[in-house]
C-alpha cells in the first residue's frame, strides 16, 4: 500500500492520472493502510472493530491538520511532514479514508476466503 501510494503521488499525474485519482487516490490507500496495520497490531479481533479503530485514527489524524504551531507548519513543509501528517484539513480526505478502510475489509475478507479454501 505504501508503495503504490507514493508511486501514485510521484508518477500519477506523469502518466495522465487525473488530478482527483492522484490527489484522493493516495488518500484512499493511506486508509487501507491504516486499516491493516490495526488489523495486524489487533490480530483476532473482529473486522468491524479494526475499521472503526482505522476509522478514528484517519479522522484523529486529519482533524491535528487543524492544529498550527510554527515548528508543525515547518515539518509539515517538509516531504515526511506532508507524507506522514498532510499539510490543510479536508473533509474529503476523512471520506477518502473511509473507502480506503472499506477496500481494507474487503482484501482481508478476500484473504480470509482463499486462505480457507486453500485448508
Amino acid at each position: 500500500m505504501i508503495i503504490a501510494g507514493l508511486a501514485l503521488r510521484r508518477f500519477g499525474f506523469g502518466v495522465g492520472l487525473p488530478a482527483f485519482v492522484v490527489k484522493y487516490g493516495g488518500s484512499l490507500l493511506w486508509g487501507t493502510m491504516v486499516f491493516l496495520l490495526v488489523a495486524i497490531a489487533a490480530a483476532g479481533w473482529s473486522r468491524r472493530t479494526v475499521a472503526l479503530i482505522a476509522l478514528a485514527i484517519a479522522v484523529g489524524v486529519e482533524l491535528f491538520r487543524l492544529v498550527h504551531t510554527p515548528w508543525l507548519d515547518a515539518f509539515r513543509l517538509t516531504t515526511a511532514g506532508a507524507l506522514l501528517l498532510g499539510r490543510i484539513f479536508s473533509a474529503w480526505n476523512i471520506v477518502a479514508y473511509a473507502a480506503g478502510i472499506l477496500l481494507g475489509v474487503a482484501l482481508d475478507r478476500c484473504a480470509v476466503l482463499a486462505f480457507a479454501k486453500s485448508q
